[in-house]
């Protein structure tokens, strides 16, 4: 497992609304992601199937997304070498400030090794928090 946390230049509620509007446009925060399709959508959780490209190539991936005030948790149903989930968890500082934690706890499904790579939380975070407050 693996996470960063980072201070948010907004308000609670509007880092929260942007939680949520990065289950249905993953692209807006997650680098090089496309082809979006939400395949199930209702009050407890979404299931939603992506592809992320990067220098290996592109892979598509399944997640099943549940979201509770203030926790999003990302959980891979279908990738072809990881298990796990990604916790996106976010609480209030100030009135302008929220606290945001990104945790990410893959395994490799062959290997059963934990992936640490921290760059990769690190970046995530800062992308989202650039864009919450740049939105």
């Amino acid at each position: 497992m693996v996470q960063f946390t980072t201070t948010v230049n907004a308000s609670l509620e509007l880092t929260w609304k942007n939680l949520l509007d990065k289950i249905d446009n993953p692209q807006n925060f997650v680098p090089r992601v496309s082809d979006v399709i939400i395949s199930e959508k209702n009050t407890d959780f979404v299931l939603r199937q992506m592809t992320v490209t990067n220098d290996m190539g592109s892979t598509i991936l399944k997640e099943k997304i549940t979201f509770e005030p203030y926790k999003v948790r990302f959980l891979l149903l279908d990738h072809p070498k990881l298990e796990g989930y990604v916790d996106n968890d976010i609480k209030a500082i100030s009135d302008n400030e929220t606290e945001m934690t990104f945790t990410i706890h893959w395994i490799d499904k062959t290997t059963k090794i934990e992936i640490n790579d921290f760059e990769l939380v690190k970046n995530a975070v800062l992308k989202t928090k650039n864009y919450i407050e740049n939105s």
